[in-house]
């Protein structure tokens, strides 16, 4: 599990990226940069709940250090020269991530707060803002990566399963399917018994590769090269029996390629989606985006009620395995430009903007039709 990791989908390349981030008070972008205001001779944080400066009196630099340098001081509110409250409730929350991963055990409440250094209540509510989840449901995500690979490793799956750190293999089937997206045999087996209907086909984006389980479409994959497509897939189900779409299948291929050119049909199909508790609520709050809309990631991360796990809902995004159906292209960054994408930042902005098109002709024809 890395939830907590430094990584960040806020990317400030420019002055204007920088004050919108201003503007929003984007906490991603607190420890990225301060801004200092002509007129008052003072520098803030860009979260600093101070009355924001008209646009030409604001000036931007990468640290406290050098706006100091140029003779600003810092502001007694948001106190930017020091480290930020986001990134030591990070600190805090990522030494007792450290605790959980190296336990076989959910370590107590009381235990992991003393580490990250709050009281119990406090620590449970930051640990929640800041990863997703609960420290419970964090464990179980813990455990279940390690059962994945213990699955791979040990001599039977009883093994494997107190390996992990299951109590008792009753709860470790009870949630099975949902974590691994099949049979714990299957997965040690590498999906040997699945039945896995797959085409690799052309749209205007590229190659794409198209695949379903007995439960429903388990990935869409964009690309430029067949093989390496059908490679990657291959290694996923290494000992599944792949073999071609039946008519449903095709039916539903020709949707999903007909969506990519003409996205104002939209694309609801059944689909197999296999991941943790905290990507599954981010991917189904993906689906409800309608086309022609983006959100940035910040306002995904409210939307599933987790405010401060923007990082830990960009690596839900990027884990996406069905592209177009789980359309993780609609999210930007807090200015409106794009981040990566799994399949390529081209494919992205070409996706957005055959929806946006798509959205501007509908509105233009429901106008030319009202009285």
């Amino acid at each position: 599990m890395n939830e907590t990791s430094d990584d960040s989908p806020l990317e400030v390349d420019s002055d204007e990226s920088k004050w919108a981030a201003v503007l929003a008070r984007d906490a991603a972008a607190d420890d990225v940069f301060v801004y200092a205001v002509r007129t008052t001779g003072i520098y803030c944080r860009p979260t600093c709940p101070s009355r924001r400066p008209r646009r030409e009196n604001a000036e931007f630099y990468a640290d406290a250090a050098a706006a100091e340098g140029a003779g600003y001081r810092p502001c007694q509110r948001c106190r930017p020269q020091e480290v930020s409250l986001a990134r030591r409730h990070a600190q805090s929350v990522r030494r007792a991530c450290r605790l959980v991963e190296g336990s076989e055990e959910l370590p107590s409440l009381d235990e992991l707060a003393r580490v990250a250094g709050l009281s119990r209540f406090h620590f449970h509510r930051v640990f929640k803002a800041v990863t997703g989840l609960t420290p419970r449901a964090y464990a179980a995500a813990c455990r279940s990566d390690r059962v994945r690979q213990a699955l791979t490793q040990q001599a039977t799956i009883t093994d494997a399963i107190y390996e992990a750190g299951f109590n008792s293999s009753g709860r470790f089937y009870s949630g099975a399917d949902r974590m691994l997206g099949m049979t714990p045999k299957r997965y040690r087996e590498g999906g040997k018994g699945m039945e896995i209907q797959f085409a690799l086909g052309e749209c205007s984006l590229g190659s794409i590769l198209v695949a379903s389980s007995e439960k429903g479409i388990c990935a869409i994959s964009l690309g430029s090269d067949p093989e390496q497509l059908l490679q990657e897939f291959q290694q996923q189900f290494a000992n599944a029996r792949l073999r071609p779409g039946d008519e449903r299948f095709d039916a539903w291929v020709s949707r999903v390629v007909a969506f990519v050119e003409e996205p104002g049909i939209g694309l609801s199909l059944p689909l197999d989606i296999r991941g943790t508790a905290f990507q599954q609520r981010v991917w189904q709050a993906l689906t409800e985006i309608p086309v022609g809309r983006t959100i940035s990631y910040s306002e995904l991360a409210e939307r599933i009620g987790s405010p401060k796990a923007v990082r830990a809902v960009a690596r839900a995004c990027a884990s996406n395995a069905i592209a177009l159906a789980i359309p993780c292209h609609r999210v930007v960054r807090t200015d409106g430009a794009l981040a990566g994408y799994r399949w390529g930042v081209e494919k992205k902005r070409a996706l957005l903007m055959r929806e946006a098109r798509q959205a501007d002709a509908t509105t233009l024809s429901g106008e030319e039709a009202a009285p």
